[in-house]
């Protein structure tokens, strides 16, 4: 069962950082799951929330900010003790610092029609430059915003979140043209697991912070999980 860092290892350092997902590399976990909203200049940056108050020291919508102003702020609120200043990262940004990650899960978050299509356009362009396809997976709990993504590249690997059992998020799924489905993991029966595999999809499980619900999940068949705990998730699962 594969391992993905939450935020990078938002319970070990700030999530969506560039010291988070160093955090996560640093337990030995070279797949992380993270966060991504445009930001006014158009670029995709890395932050959880719409908007900023919450993990920064700005205020108002990530939207109205340019990445360049995103990255000048101090993102280490509410999260672990962290001794550096850390920004507010773009994508690029992220994919600049750690050419060892094996695998992204690009969670975009949803939006109105306009910024869908300029989501998708921009991550069409950086999975073409960056040839990305096997490295990084589109993902949402909006499938407006997947199925753009498919208009746009059809080639770029996507997934579906889902935190409810209808519609049947492994319906839905397939008919996105998806490759894997990511479930709370309160919906990763062994049944349902099952039926993601029957339907040639990889089943990942957020966000798994307990040890004995990481080994039973395992024992149901589930390919990989998210945790915000990375390095205390690879002790348990690798013993």
């Amino acid at each position: 069962m594969l391992i993905y860092g939450h935020r990078g290892a938002r319970g070990e350092a700030p999530e969506n950082t560039l010291a988070g997902f160093a955090r996560a590399l640093e337990a030995g976990v070279d797949r992380v799951e993270l966060d991504l909203h445009l930001a006014k200049d158009g670029e995709l940056v890395v932050i959880h929330d719409t908007t900023l108050e919450r993990t920064t020291n700005g205020r108002g919508k990530v939207a109205r900010h340019d990445s360049g102003a995103l990255w000048a702020l101090d993102a280490r609120r509410g999260g672990p003790g962290w001794p550096e200043p850390q920004g507010v990262p773009t994508l690029e940004q992220v994919l600049d610092a750690f050419p060892a990650m094996r695998h992204y899960q690009l969670e975009c978050k949803p939006t109105g029609a306009a910024e869908r299509r300029k989501v998708a356009l921009r991550l069409a362009s950086i999975y073409a430059e960056r040839k990305l396809h096997d490295r990084a997976t589109v993902t949402s709990f909006d499938p407006l915003l997947l199925a753009e993504v498919g208009r746009v590249a059809r080639d770029i690997p996507l997934g579906l979140v889902a935190d409810r059992v209808r519609p049947d998020p492994v319906r839905a799924a397939v008919e996105l043209g998806a490759w894997m489905v990511a479930l709370d993991a309160r919906l990763c029966t062994e049944k349902r697991i099952g039926a993601a595999h029957a339907a040639g999809l990889h089943v990942s499980a957020w966000t798994v912070n307990k040890t004995d619900v990481a080994t039973t999940l395992r024992d149901r068949g589930l390919d990989s999980l998210i945790t915000d705990v990375p390095t205390m998730m690879v002790r348990a699962l690798t013993r």
